[in-house]
């Protein structure tokens, strides 16, 4: 019988993306890893550990600081940002000494934090997602709340708003997907989980600027081989997974954590055929 979800709690999570889900170009030429083509697919997961009020202040505060200083506001991205409704952190198009402001924060903010690697294989695009982007998605995202529907909590996905992939439709598929994978795994009466999905902009939710942050510091090592960043925020992402790593998806070595963390040697060379 399935436990009893009358009383459940609320938890928060703070969802966002990194590279892209883009496979071909023009004549369907893949493009995997070309210039602004990333090599793999990323989601993320924050979890804070503190109240939200109190985290979304210490954001608010960074931000103030940001807008405040004439040194860190006269830079060309953070001035559009003002003048387009307001600035918020957005790790790809802030310069290094924003970052560095912004990284300090994060190295002492109570979260914890998990992310989804899926490298890019045009035959594994065509065969299980049918050369469609926002299956894609969804099967990504899909293996990140696989272990989150036995919380006999209500789980609120907080999303940062990504175009089409973040539709209703698509995430629902997502949660489809999960439930599927779960369902191998536990009893179905176990996955009492009720899930909501909350898109949001990134402008108004400061917190996912966290998981912008922190799956672009991931994406840096599996991209282009830089651990600087990453190696900051380390003993914060307490998992990563490789879905796709072939090569040590049989020995469960696709897995990384602040005790096998990741290394230069996990860049991604030329994608997969």
């Amino acid at each position: 019988m399935a436990a009893k979800t009358d009383h459940q709690t609320t938890s928060h999570r703070f969802l966002d993306e990194a590279g892209d889900t883009t496979f071909y170009g023009r004549n369907k030429r893949a493009i995997i890893g070309e210039p602004g083509v990333s090599r793999a697919f990323y989601v993320g997961s924050v979890k804070f550990g503190c109240p939200l009020t109190e985290a979304r202040i210490v954001v608010l505060d960074a931000i103030r600081r940001v807008v405040g200083s004439p040194d860190l506001s006269r830079f060309p991205s953070v001035q559009r940002r003002i003048a387009d409704g307001g600035f918020y952190f957005h790790a790809k198009d802030d310069p290094i000494p924003v970052r560095d402001l912004f990284f300090d924060e994060l190295r002492d903010l109570s979260y914890s934090f998990e992310i989804i690697v899926a490298r890019k294989s045009t035959k594994l695009f065509e065969r299980s997602h049918k050369r469609e982007e926002d299956e894609f998605y969804a099967d990504v995202l899909g293996h990140l709340l696989k272990g989150k529907l036995k919380l006999n909590t209500r789980l609120v996905l907080n999303i940062a708003q990504r175009g089409s992939s973040t539709r209703a439709v698509i995430l629902e598929r997502a949660l489809e997907k999960a439930r599927n994978r779960a369902v191998k795994k536990w009893r179905a009466d176990d996955l009492v989980t009720k899930v909501v999905f909350n898109v949001q902009n990134s402008r108004n939710e400061p917190l996912l600027s966290v998981a912008d942050y922190l799956g672009w510091s991931v994406q840096r090592v599996f991209e282009r081989g830089d651990t600087a960043y990453y190696e900051r925020v380390q003993h914060k992402i307490s998992s990563i997974h490789d879905i796709y790593d072939g090569a040590n998806y049989m020995e469960n070595k696709n897995w990384y954590k602040p005790s096998r963390p990741l290394s230069v040697a996990n860049k991604i060379g030329p994608p997969a055929p």
